[in-house]
């Protein structure tokens, strides 16, 4: 990573979270009148071509703002996001969805997969080693402006449809305990466009693995979601002692 100057971390943060906020390309302008930047928009154009050059933003062919790219993204997550972690009152309500289940591995994992979608409202995924897979949460990626473009939308439900070929994708990634984000084209050929993937793997007590996550745009809401996922992996593996 290039060593960036507060100016252009300021920028970069703020320039992330407008887009997050509204799925548009960001300009100058807009920074400047929206956030606290205290530097005009000369200097923020000025900034944002040179984060450009260093590969933390583009510029969409018919626009004149710019878009995080991956590693742009990436450096969001790992060094500036805020992670907004669930209450002790979201957590116990969470757990009351699902806990009545926790003996009955197979229903316990739709439900708990039903829940991740509601909350994050995207698309969640569980998989298990013995070969189960449970999605939830189609209808929540409609609302999404990526997701207006049929194209888009049908990439990603077919490839839904293949679980192997997540499968593919979580078998690349090494078991660290960490959550895993994968951007764009690092989820490979069939999924090489707008989209974002938070996932994390869990293990029970009786050695049964699998992973769970949500699927989107490339501009999930990151400081939510993340430790989202992170709690449902963990809400697994404290559930799953009666399996």
């Amino acid at each position: 990573m290039h060593d960036l100057t507060q100016r252009q971390v300021e920028i970069l943060k703020s320039l992330i979270e407008e887009y997050i906020e509204t799925a548009e390309p960001v300009g100058s302008e807009t920074l400047e009148k929206k956030h606290n930047l205290s530097a005009s928009p000369a200097t923020i154009r000025n900034e944002m071509v040179r984060l450009t050059e260093l590969g933390y933003l583009k510029k969409p062919h018919i626009s004149a703002g710019r878009v995080p790219t991956p590693s742009g993204m990436k450096f969001y997550v790992k060094q500036l996001m805020k992670e907004k972690e669930l209450s002790v009152t979201e957590e116990v309500a969470l757990k009351e969805k699902v806990w009545d289940l926790r003996d009955r591995e197979v229903d316990f994992l739709k439900q708990i997969t039903k829940a991740l979608a509601d909350k994050t409202r995207a698309l969640a995924v569980t998989t298990t080693s013995d070969g189960n897979f449970f999605c939830s949460g189609y209808a929540n990626i409609l609302d999404m402006p990526e997701f207006f473009d049929i194209d888009i939308t049908k990439a990603l439900l077919s490839a839904i449809d293949e679980s192997d070929y997540l499968r593919s994708l979580f078998s690349g990634q090494i078991d660290d305990g960490e959550i895993h984000i994968l951007l764009e084209d690092e989820l490979g050929p069939r999924l090489n466009g707008p989209y974002g993937f938070v996932f994390t793997k869990y293990q029970t007590p009786n050695h049964l693995v699998g992973e769970i996550g949500v699927l989107g745009p490339s501009r999930l809401n990151y400081n939510f979601i993340v430790p989202a996922v992170r709690y449902f992996g963990d809400l697994i593996e404290e559930s799953a002692r009666g399996w």
